[in-house]
C-alpha cells in the first residue's frame, strides 16, 4: 500500500464517532424552530397583515405589496430575536442546486451611523445578476438584469444567520431561469382542472392539492479516503475502480443495523433538519454498502420540493462536520446499487379526500377510478416526457441496472386495482361497486396479530407504481431537483383532466346522465392507455421489445431524450395550461444539453487525466520490477530454469503492457473525439456527439484499468479501492 493511501485509510480507521448531544427539547418542540410559520406569523405580525398573508397561502389571494412592510417588520423583529443578522432571496437556478446573495439588515441612516432595516420592497424583490446562470440563451452576457421574487407560500427560514426567503427567478423580459415558478404554474393548472372534475362527486371543492414525499438515497464515504480520488471530488463518481469481493451481494445490508459514526451523523442532521420544519420520519441502511436513506412524512408539494433542496445541502454541511462526504451521484460506484428520489405524489382536496384512495361507496370508487385512470392517461400519452424529466448524464448510468426502474416508463397497478379497471371496461352497465376492506392474512401463530393486507402489492422495476393510495415515481435521481419532473406530471395530469371534463360534458350536453357520461369516458381511457400498465419484471429484454411493440418512448441516447421537451404535443401541453412557453422550452433544453456536454467533458479530463498520470506509471513501475526479478533469477539460475518458475510473473508482465497499451492508445482516441466535438457550435449536436463518441470511450478505458487493479502491487496502487471507501 502506498504511504499516502496507506495513512490515508489508517486515519479513516482511527476516528471515533463524534458525540451528538441530545437535544435539549423534545422534537416536536423543536420542530420550524427556525421557520417563520403561522405560530410566529400570529405571533409577530398584525392581524390585518396575517390575515392577508394566511389567504395568500390557502387559498391562492394575490400578494397585496401593501401588506409587505408590516410582515416585513415583524420577519425581521422574530429573526434578530433568533441572532439574524442578513437576509437573502433563496432560489433554485437552473443549476440543479440553489442560490443565494446575502445582504446585512445594516443600511446608513446620512448622520454618520447605522441601523438595522428590512423593509417590505426587499422581502418581495430582488435583483440578482441574471447572466452568470444558466439561461439557454434567454440572455446575453451584457444584460445581467433579472428578479427574484417573494414565494409566500414557501416559509421562510433561517440558515446560520442569515434569513432565507424563498423566490422564483425571473429574467428582465419575464422569462422563468429556474424550477419554482413553472412548478407553481403547474400546481396552480393541476388544482383548477381537478376542482372541476371533482365537482362532479362533491361541489363543495374549492381547492385541490398536490401532495409529494420524497425518498432521498445517498452514501456516506469518509471525506479523507474521499479526498485522495481526484474522481470522487470532481465527478461526484468513480470513473474507476474494481468492485470489492463482498459488495451486496450477501443482502446483509438492507434495514441492516446502522453503523454507530453514521448514527451520529443522522441524528445530527435530523435535529437540524426538524428545526427547519422537514419532517424526516424514516432512516435505514440501503441495499448498497455505504448506502442509506431518509425520508420525510408528504408534504405540499411546492413545499416538499423546498425542503428536499435543503435537506440535500443540509447533508453536505453535517456530513462535513462528522468527517463524511456525502456522495448524492445517481451511481458513484460500479457493480452496486444506485441512488434515486422515490417520489410518492398525490392529490388531495380541502375536504380532506385523498383523490387516489379507494372509496367505501360507489360514488367514492368512481371518483378514485376516475382519478386513477386519468393519471395513467397523462402517464401514456406523455411517457417521453416524464422520462425527459428524470433524464441526465448522471442518472443515465442508474436506470436499468437491476436496482432502478428501466429507462422505459409504464405504470404497475397491482393485481386489484387491475382487475377493478378490467371490471369497468368490460361493464354493460353504469354501476359500480364500492371496494372491500383490507383482507386479513392469519399466519396462525398465537403470538402474532392479523396482518392486513394493502390492496396492492409493490413492484421495484415499476418507474411509475401505484402504492395504495398515491403513485411513486420511482425514476428521478438523488441529485436531481425533484421539480423537474413535478412540473412534468402536474401540468401532464391537469391537461388530462381539463380533456376529460370536456369529453363528459359533450356527452351530457348530448342528454347522459352524469354517471353513464363518466363511466363511457372512462372505459375509452382505459382501453386506450393499457399500453402503459405493466405489471412485469421491467428489467427483462422480453419488456424492452413488449415495450418498442406498444409504442412507448424506449430511446436511450440522454441528449435525444431531452427532444420530448420540443414535442408540439409537449409544447402546446405547455402554452395551454400556462406553465412555460417555447422560448422558455427552447432555453432550458439549450440548458440540459449544455450540462450534458460539459458533465461527460469533466468525466473525460478526469478519466484521461488519472491514466495517464496515476494508473499507466504505477502498473509500469510494477512492471519494471517484475522485469527486474526475472532477469535476477536468469542471472542466478539461467534463462531455462527462471523463465519456468517465473512463467506467473512472464504473464503479468504482458498483461500490463498490453492492458497500458490499450489505455493509452483509447485514452489519446477519447481525447481526439473531445477535440472533435468541441467544436461543434449547436449544443443537440455537440450534446450528441459527447454521448456517442466521447463517453462510449469509458467503459473500455475502465476495463482494462480496474484489470491492472487486480495484478498491480496493492502497496503500490495509490487511489484507495472499493473495499476502503464502502467499508468505513
Amino acid at each position: 500500500m502506498s504511504e499516502t493511501r496507506f495513512k490515508v485509510v489508517e486515519k479513516a480507521l482511527s476516528k471515533k464517532p463524534s458525540t451528538v448531544k441530545a437535544p435539549e427539547e423534545r422534537m416536536d418542540r423543536l420542530y420550524a424552530k427556525h421557520v417563520f410559520d403561522r405560530e410566529k406569523m400570529f405571533r409577530y405580525l398584525p392581524k390585518d397583515a396575517y390575515d392577508a398573508l394566511v389567504d395568500v397561502i390557502d387559498n391562492g389571494a394575490p400578494l397585496d405589496r401593501c401588506i409587505a412592510n408590516s410582515v416585513a417588520a415583524g420577519m425581521k423583529q422574530w429573526a434578530t430575536e433568533m441572532g439574524v443578522t442578513h437576509y437573502t432571496h433563496w432560489f433554485q437556478p437552473l443549476t440543479g442546486g440553489t442560490a443565494e446573495k446575502h445582504e446585512s439588515f445594516i443600511e446608513y441612516n446620512r448622520k454618520g451611523g447605522v441601523l438595522e432595516e428590512f423593509e417590505g420592497k426587499v422581502l418581495i424583490q430582488q435583483e440578482p445578476d441574471a447572466s452568470s446562470f444558466p439561461n439557454g440563451g434567454i440572455r446575453n452576457t451584457f444584460e445581467a438584469r433579472g428578479y427574484t421574487a417573494w414565494d409566500a407560500s414557501s416559509p421562510v427560514f433561517i440558515m446560520d444567520d442569515t434569513l432565507c426567503i424563498p423566490t422564483i427567478f425571473i429574467s428582465y423580459t419575464g422569462e422563468s431561469l429556474d424550477y419554482k415558478a413553472p412548478l407553481l404554474r403547474a400546481l396552480r393548472a393541476v388544482d383548477m382542472a381537478a376542482i372541476d372534475v371533482c365537482r362532479y362527486f362533491d361541489p363543495s371543492v374549492k381547492k385541490v392539492k398536490a401532495f409529494l414525499g420524497i425518498e432521498q438515497e445517498y452514501f456516506l464515504v469518509d471525506e479523507g479516503i474521499a479526498g485522495a480520488r481526484p474522481d470522487l471530488l470532481l465527478t461526484g463518481r468513480t470513473l474507476m475502480g474494481h468492485e470489492a469481493a463482498k459488495n451486496q451481494q450477501l443482502e446483509d445490508h438492507y434495514f441492516g443495523s446502522i453503523p454507530q459514526r453514521v448514527m451520529e451523523f443522522m441524528k445530527d442532521l435530523e435535529i437540524r433538519a426538524v428545526e427547519l420544519g422537514i419532517p424526516v420520519k424514516t432512516r435505514h441502511n440501503e441495499v448498497a454498502p455505504g448506502q442509506f436513506e431518509l425520508a420525510p412524512i408528504y408534504e405540499e408539494c411546492n413545499l416538499a420540493v423546498d425542503h428536499n433542496m435543503i435537506l440535500m445541502s443540509l447533508m453536505r454541511n453535517v456530513a462535513a462536520e462528522h468527517g463524511f462526504r456525502v456522495l448524492l451521484h445517481e451511481k458513484p460506484f460500479k457493480g452496486i446499487n444506485g441512488s434515486g428520489k422515490h417520489c410518492n405524489w398525490s392529490l388531495g382536496t380541502d375536504t380532506g379526500v385523498l383523490l387516489f384512495g379507494p372509496g367505501k361507496t360507489p360514488i367514492e370508487n368512481l371518483r378514485f377510478i376516475t382519478f386513477v385512470v386519468n393519471a395513467l392517461m397523462a402517464v401514456y400519452h406523455h411517457n417521453g416526457l416524464l422520462k425527459a424529466s428524470i433524464m441526465s448524464a448522471t442518472n443515465a448510468h442508474r436506470l436499468g441496472a437491476n436496482e432502478a426502474p428501466p429507462a422505459i416508463i409504464s405504470s404497475f397497478l397491482g393485481k386489484q386495482l387491475s382487475s377493478m379497471l378490467d371490471a369497468v371496461e368490460n361493464s354493460t352497465d353504469d354501476s359500480i361497486a364500492g371496494s372491500g376492506e383490507k383482507r386479513g392474512l392469519s399466519m396462525d401463530i398465537p403470538q402474532i396479530p392479523e396482518i392486513m393486507i394493502d390492496n396492492t402489492d409493490r413492484n421495484r422495476t415499476s418507474p411509475f407504481a401505484f402504492t395504495g393510495n398515491r403513485f411513486e415515481f420511482r425514476a428521478v435521481g438523488s441529485e436531481a431537483n425533484t421539480a423537474a419532473a413535478m412540473i412534468v406530471l402536474n401540468t401532464a395530469v391537469a391537461e388530462q383532466l381539463v380533456q376529460f371534463k370536456q369529453d363528459v360534458d359533450a356527452l351530457m350536453a348530448e342528454g347522459q346522465a352524469q354517471q353513464s357520461a363518466i363511466l363511457t369516458v372512462l372505459r375509452k381511457y382505459i382501453k386506450e392507455c393499457k399500453p402503459i400498465r405493466f405489471e412485469g419484471n421491467g428489467y427483462s429484454d422480453e419488456w424492452k421489445e413488449e415495450a418498442l411493440k406498444r409504442g412507448l418512448d424506449c430511446e436511450t441516447s440522454c441528449p435525444l431524450i431531452f427532444d420530448a421537451y420540443l414535442k408540439p404535443e409537449s409544447v402546446r401541453m405547455f402554452e395551454k395550461a400556462g406553465v412555460m412557453t417555447r422560448k422558455e422550452l427552447e432555453a432550458r433544453n439549450e440548458v440540459k444539453w449544455e450540462t450534458y456536454t460539459k458533465k461527460i467533458q469533466i468525466e473525460a479530463r478526469v478519466l484521461g487525466d488519472l491514466a495517464i498520470n496515476h494508473i499507466i506509471p504505477i502498473a509500469i513501475e510494477y512492471q519494471s520490477k517484475l522485469i527486474d526479478n526475472v532477469y535476477k533469477l536468469i542471472a542466478i539460475m539461467g534463462e531455462e530454469k527462471a523463465k519456468a518458475l517465473s512463467a506467473e510473473n512472464l504473464r503479468v508482465i504482458e498483461e500490463i503492457a498490453e492492458r497500458t497499451a490499450f489505455i493509452s492508445e483509447h485514452v489519446t482516441a477519447m481525447v481526439e473525439a473531445r477535440k472533435s466535438a468541441n467544436k461543434i457550435t449547436e449544443e443537440r449536436a455537440k450534446a450528441i456527439a459527447y454521448h456517442d463518441t466521447v463517453a462510449s470511450c469509458f467503459d473500455e478505458i475502465r476495463y482494462h484499468i480496474d484489470k491492472l487493479e487486480l495484478v498491480v502491487d496493492d502497496r503500490m496502487w495509490t487511489l484507495p479501492k472499493y473495499r476502503e471507501l464502502l467499508y468505513i
